[in-house]
């Protein structure tokens, strides 16, 4: 049976407390090369971050990674060819159970948060202490502090730039899917899964909230799969590796790696069948 043909068509998935501008510089560069970009919002957070601030919907607080999970579900399933999907940080880990579900025609998971079974390192526990501190959390939608900011997701920023890229994206978040991932619950992949398309997981040197390892033992789970499964390491990065400079050379090795992965895919029910 022969390889598929590429796909044209590009989704971006943001991670928490961000919001679909964060993709603007990578849904540009894609779109300059001829792809089709999709960037849709979390469900309840489809307004400018002035708005998502001033009069967050109530319902977004008790939002989960099923409700993500199965909103893009749905939104893939309306496009006319399948995707390659590419998310950041718990939008990884939804590029990971989208994938488990036999869609998308190849994914990115870059720097992800990470399926059931593979245990929270230390550091990204610590990074994200207050959530699990604040009473209530799991019914609250909560706000990354100015602080919490600079020390665990964009560490590796110049102090300059800090504030202003603090004002321009962070949004609340809900605290229910912290504890989702840190307990396994609702995170759950097949491994192996003969039906999961290539997956290719990324890491960035001075991650505080998804370290290395977190994402080297990410790998090793999926790397169970017959599917493609690769490991990219990115130095001298933060955890908004696709914020900060150099965010092209990011940008241009997972898409060469997806175009590739997705055009010499061949899916198991077809090889099967050949």
């Amino acid at each position: 049976m022969p390889a598929s043909t590429p796909s044209k068509t590009i989704m971006l998935i943001h991670g928490a407390w961000l919001t679909p501008i964060s993709w603007d510089s990578f849904r540009t560069h894609y779109e300059a090369k001829g792809f089709t970009v999709h960037t849709p919002s979390w469900p309840y957070l489809d307004r400018s971050v002035e708005e998502l601030r001033a009069n967050p919907d109530p319902r977004f607080a008790k939002l989960n990674l099923k409700d993500i999970v199965d909103h893009y579900d749905a939104l893939i399933r309306a496009l006319p060819e399948k995707p390659i999907l590419i998310g950041h940080s718990f939008g990884g880990l939804i590029v990971q159970m989208l994938l488990d579900r036999g869609l998308g025609a190849a994914g990115v998971a870059i720097d992800p948060a990470p399926p059931a079974g593979v245990l929270a390192h230390p550091v990204a526990v610590w990074t994200s202490r207050n959530v699990f501190t604040t009473w209530n959390a799991w019914n609250r939608a909560l706000t990354m502090s100015f602080e919490g900011f600079r020390e665990g997701f964009a560490n590796t920023l110049p102090e300059s730039e800090l504030r202003p890229a603090y004002d321009k994206f962070i949004v609340q978040t809900p605290g229910r899917i912290f504890f989702q991932a840190l307990l396994g619950k609702g995170s759950k992949i097949k491994s192996p899964n003969p039906e999961r398309p290539p997956l290719l997981l990324t890491a960035a040197e001075f991650d505080r909230t998804v370290p290395p390892p977190m994402v080297q033992a990410t790998t090793k789970k999926q790397s169970k799969s017959p599917s493609k499964t690769e490991y990219k390491f990115f130095p001298n990065r933060s955890h908004v590796l696709c914020l900060e400079k150099g965010w092209e050379e990011v940008a241009d090795f997972v898409l060469d790696w997806a175009v590739e992965a997705a055009g010499s895919h061949v899916p198991a029910a077809s090889a099967s069948a050949a």
